[in-house]
């Protein structure tokens, strides 16, 4: 049963994603889990922040954020970054397998922010979207991007406590990083320990 049925149209709320059924969607849902899989576009942004304002509508416990996402567009991350600015419900990121490029600036957003052991982080400069048109057309996206990139540096830099030359490099040189070195580097807080002892 959808949680929100809409009239003469097909009803699915949460937005589902590719691979995970209705009825999971839902019921993480249920539970405030918010997932971020995958490449980061426009299209999955608008369900992201949808989920993100019903959550916080509803009541003003924690929304956990669990990313799986290497990348994307750094407008649709950042479209995604005002929804979290302007929640009251303080959002814990929990980056499950892997966070890179514009999807940094969303971690970075995070009122919390931890990882699984194996988890992975790719430090990469998020890149613009394919621009056409006239010179000044081009010449005034690509100064727009330039803005939009210094936030990313900006953000990071306040969580790490990096110089933003530091972070701008880093980001040039697309370094990775393990869960616990960016525990060391400052981007996230806490490495999940598991709760069973040794390998099974």
């Amino acid at each position: 049963m959808p949680l929100f049925p809409q009239p003469n149209q097909p009803p699915e709320w949460p937005p589902q994603q590719p691979g995970f059924p209705g009825w999971l969607e839902e019921r993480l849902f249920e539970q405030r889990i918010v997932m971020l899989r995958g490449q980061l576009t426009g299209e999955t942004a608008t369900g992201i922040a949808a989920a993100l304002l019903t959550l916080d509508s509803a009541a003003p416990e924690a929304i956990q954020l669990h990313v799986a996402a290497p990348g994307g567009e750094l407008s649709a991350a950042l479209a995604v970054i005002d929804v979290i600015d302007s929640l009251s419900a303080p959002v814990h990121a929990l980056v499950t397998s892997e966070a890179g490029g514009a999807v940094l600036a969303i971690l970075a957003a995070a009122d919390q922010r931890s990882a699984y052991r194996h988890a992975r982080f790719k430090l990469a400069e998020p890149r613009a979207a394919g621009v056409t048109g006239t010179a000044d057309e081009v010449a005034a996206a690509a100064g727009q991007h330039l803005r939009e990139l210094e936030e990313v540096v900006v953000r990071l830099a306040g969580i790490t406590g990096k110089p933003r030359s530091r972070i701008e490099d880093d980001l040039a040189a697309g370094r990775s990083l393990s869960a616990a070195e960016a525990l060391d580097y400052g981007l996230i807080d806490e490495v999940i320990a598991p709760k069973k002892n040794g390998p099974r």
